[in-house]
Parts: C-alpha cells; sequence; structure tokens
C-alpha cells in the first residue's frame, strides 16, 4: 500500500496466517503506574460501582416496594426482581462478551453502559411488578456486558506485577457504590426529604444520571493494545502504545528497558474463534481451569445474592428495624467489604493467588456459618448482625473478586471475555438466580433455622470451592498473560 494515507495505515490489518511478532505486551508491562493508569482504572472500574448501586437500591427499598401506596410487591416478588437482574446479567455477559473478544473491548464498555443508563432510567417509571421486574432484567443485561468487556481490557492494560491488587480493587469498588445506593436511599426515602412514595423512584433517576457523567470519560479509554495485535491491526496497536508511553514519559521521564523474557511474542494472524471451538478449549485443553473457575463463580454468586439481595428483609422481618432506617445498616456492611479488596489486594501479588484464594474462600465461609449459628440462637441484634456481616464479607469481598481475576487471566486472550462470560453466566445463573428467590422464600417462612440453613449452604459452597483453589488453582502473580495462558495465535514454530 504505498500510496496509503495515515488513517488508511492506521486501519489496515494483516492477511491471515500471516506470521509476525510484537513486542506490545512486555512494553505494556514495563510501564511504571501514572496518570493514564489512573484513569483507566477510574474510568473502567466505575461498571462496579454502578452494579453495587444497582444491587443495594432494589436492597434498600426492598421493603419500601413492599407498601401499598408504592408497588404493592410481596417478598417473594422482590425476591424475583433479583433473580431477574442476575438472569439479565448472565444473558448480557453471554451476548456480549462474544461481542468484545470479535469486535473490541472499546466498542463493548460503551454499548453496555447505554444499555444500562436506559434501563435504569426507566424503573424509576415503573407502575407496577411486571414493568418493574422487566427493567431489572435490562438492567442486569447492560452490567453483565460490562463485566466481561471490562475485565478483559483491565487485565491488559494493567502491568502484570499489580495486576492482582488492581483487579481485586476495581472489583471491591462495587461497595463503593453500595454506600452510594445506601446514602441515596437513606436521603430520599426521608419523608422530610421526598418520602417512600417518589423516594425510590428519584434513587433509579439519578442512577442513570450518573451512567451519563462515565460516559463521557470512559469514550477517551483506548482499545486494548494487546487485542489490536492478536486481531493483526498491528500498526493501529503501535500508535496506542506508543501513545500510552509518551503519557507515561511525561510523569517518569525515560522507560525501563522491556524485560528480556517478555521482549516479543511470536504470532500469526489467525480468524477469530467461533463459539464451538471455545467451548471445546474450555472443556478439553484448558478442562482443569475451567473446574476450578466454575467453583469459584458458583460459590461467590450464591454467597453474595443469598445475603445482600434479601438483608433489608432480614432486617425488618426479624429485627423490626423501619423501613426506612434499613440502609443506615449498609454502611458497616459496604465499610468491610471495600476494605477487603484494597487491604487484601497486595497479597494476591506477593503471596500468591491460590493461597490467599484459598484462605480468603475458606474463613468467609466459616465465617458466615458461625454468622448463622448465632442468627438461630438468637445472640444478635440488628447491630451485631450488621457487624458480623461486615467482618465476614471484608474476606468475602477479595474473595469473590479473585474469581473475576481468575476468569480473565488463565484463559487465552483471542477468548478471554468470552470465557468470563461463561463462568459469569454459569455461576451466577446458577448461584446468584437461585440465592435470591431461595433466601426470599426462606425468609418469608419466618423461620430462622430455615434462612440459617440457606446460610449453611452458601458457607458450605465457598469452602470447597477455597478447598479446590488450593489443590488445583493457577500461580498466576506477577506473571505476563501470555505466559499465564499463551494466546491462540501464538506461533510455536517461530519461538523455536
Amino acid at each position: 500500500m504505498p500510496n496509503a494515507t495515515p488513517a488508511d495505515s492506521a486501519l489496515a490489518t494483516l492477511p491471515l496466517d500471516t506470521a509476525f511478532r510484537t513486542d506490545i505486551p512486555g512494553r505494556l508491562d514495563r510501564l511504571p503506574w501514572s496518570r493514564w493508569h489512573w484513569r483507566v482504572t477510574l474510568s473502567l472500574g466505575i461498571a462496579w460501582v454502578l452494579d453495587g448501586l444497582e444491587v443495594t437500591l432494589v436492597g434498600s427499598v426492598g421493603a419500601v416496594l413492599e407498601r401499598p401506596d408504592t408497588l404493592a410487591l410481596s417478598a417473594t416478588q422482590v425476591g424475583w426482581t433479583g433473580s431477574l437482574y442476575i438472569l439479565g446479567a448472565v444473558i448480557g455477559a453471554l451476548v456480549f462478551g462474544r461481542m468484545a473478544d470479535r469486535l473490541g473491548r472499546k466498542r463493548l464498555f460503551l454499548a453496555t453502559l447505554a444499555v444500562y443508563m436506559l434501563a435504569t432510567l426507566a424503573t424509576a417509571f415503573a407502575p407496577g411488578f411486571a414493568f418493574f421486574a422487566a427493567c431489572r432484567f435490562l438492567t442486569g443485561l447492560g452490567i453483565g456486558g460490562e463485566y466481561a468487556a471490562i475485565n478483559s481490557a483491565i487485565d491488559e492494560l494493567i502491568p502484570a506485577r499489580v495486576r492482582g491488587r488492581v483487579n481485586l480493587a476495581i472489583n471491591g469498588s462495587f461497595w463503593l457504590g453500595a454506600a452510594l445506593g445506601a446514602g441515596l436511599s437513606l436521603v430520599l426515602l426521608d419523608a422530610r426529604v421526598l418520602g417512600p412514595v417518589w423516594g425510590w423512584r428519584a434513587c433509579f433517576a439519578l442512577g442513570a444520571l450518573l451512567a451519563v457523567a462515565i460516559v463521557l470519560v470512559r469514550r477517551h479509554v483506548p482499545e486494548s493494545p494487546r487485542w489490536l495485535a492478536t486481531h493483526g491491526r498491528l500498526e493501529e496497536a503501535e500508535r496506542v502504545v506508543a501513545a500510552i508511553e509518551a503519557e507515561v514519559r511525561v510523569d517518569h521521564g525515560p522507560l525501563p528497558p522491556v524485560a528480556s523474557d517478555c521482549a516479543a511474542v511470536a504470532m500469526r494472524r489467525r480468524a477469530a474463534p467461533d463459539v464451538g471451538e471455545v467451548m471445546r478449549l474450555l472443556l478439553l485443553r484448558y478442562r482443569q481451569r475451567s473446574m476450578i473457575t466454575l467453583a469459584l463463580m458458583v460459590a461467590q454468586a450464591f454467597f453474595y445474592n443469598a445475603i445482600f439481595f434479601t438483608y433489608a428483609l432480614v432486617l425488618t422481618r426479624f429485627y423490626h428495624v423501619p423501613e426506612a432506617r434499613v440502609a443506615l445498616y449498609i454502611f458497616p456492611f459496604a465499610l468491610g467489604n471495600a476494605a477487603g479488596p484494597f487491604l487484601l489486594g497486595p497479597l494476591f501479588d506477593h503471596v500468591g493467588r491460590r493461597r490467599m484464594i484459598s484462605a480468603t474462600y475458606v474463613l468467609a465461609g466459616v465465617g458466615l456459618a458461625l454468622t448463622g449459628w448465632a442468627f438461630v440462637e438468637g445472640w444478635l441484634d440488628a447491630r451485631a448482625q450488621a457487624l458480623c456481616w461486615s467482618a465476614v464479607f471484608f474476606l468475602a469481598s477479595a474473595a469473590a473478586s479473585s474469581a473475576y481475576l481468575t476468569a480473565s487471566e488463565v484463559f487465552p486472550l483471542e477468548m478471554r471475555a468470552l470465557a468470563i462470560s461463561v463462568f459469569y453466566a454459569a455461576g451466577t445463573g446458577s448461584g446468584g438466580f437461585i440465592a435470591p428467590l431461595l433466601l426470599g422464600t426462606l425468609i418469608e417462612s419466618g423461620s430462622r433455622e430455615a434462612v440459617a440453613a440457606g446460610y449453611g449452604l452458601g458457607a458450605a459452597l465457598v469452602i470447597i470451592a477455597g478447598l479446590l483453589a488450593l489443590r488445583f488453582g493457577i500461580d498466576a502473580e506477577r506473571r505476563p498473560l501470555e505466559q499465564v495462558a499463551p494466546p491462540l495465535a501464538a506461533d510455536d514454530h517461530m519461538q523455536r
């Protein structure tokens, strides 16, 4: 293409089966932490803030929605709205995850945010259960798509030496959204402000307004250079990396050299794998990694959704907490959840993935089992119950975040988003869909023993998953993604 314009050159794509070498992964991994990394982390990590906001809003206003002057829902219907939100997230992850591998990370993390924004705005105008439930499903659709596209982009842009702590911190930001949702509901449900009848609607409308601001920031995040290179768009990938390096250089001066074992990756341009090939790879070549990832995702999904979608019902039915004050109890809960990934995250890079994943899973399970026992015995009041949940989820939050970290770093780049989607869908679709409905039904029975049995099931699942991770997990700490899981396009002949 001797007469190509710069724009044409930027869009050039290598023909299929063309061999090439690229040092782009090594150049990204050697970068010192900079303002550019902060910007990417904040603009992408906001997805979990939105998820936390959505889940907490429903948890905080769940009891309010049972009032005859709002939507007059039953406890079971509140549980159904949580399950439908999860179902939407499962479908969204599968649909948008596949598209993120084929079309790129950036297109999808903008599209999924738009879906979320429109659906959560529509929720504010729900006249009854059917419309409200449909809006919750569509909101979940956008959030599920976010998980696949965002987790892929984060791991592909963040240096290997800090990938664990950054991934955990971003996933832990869910609880910043939880605190925000609790604060919004606490203020807006107050009779001196808007009150229950209109306050819950304003909560969802403000969530949509937040999404608008995020779109304006996120559109400046570049496409993953790793994804561009793997898809044969080398010139575009080079341009993106050069721009990143120039910005980092302004902060840090001359950049360190690329590590000798990461200097270049030999690859061959290949067609994107179809769904059948991806499933065969997951079930055959990566079956042990698939087993561990599935166990981690199912366990954390049940554990979390069993508690979080129904905590308001426990507080109002068993501890007689006034509906308008339920949100107060989310603050210590959110604090424990947010602190876990931030404080324990560095250990996942230094102590190691397997040890930390197993420790957080097992200890969280033991903690929830003991809390359920104390609940049955009547040893707790509402404040003590909230503090017990906070302590348990200090560990469980880091554990759940590590499940997403595992799904996003142990599979090849060409199938990374779809792999995240598959395990998110399988784990969340089983554990997440069943848990709110099951616990809502158990709570409606009025039996403390029945509720504690639900907690016991969640505890058993995470303990088993933690032990499996200790035995079969992958030591991915501080290793480049291409060494943890070589790209499908890696050219073994060239590397020899």
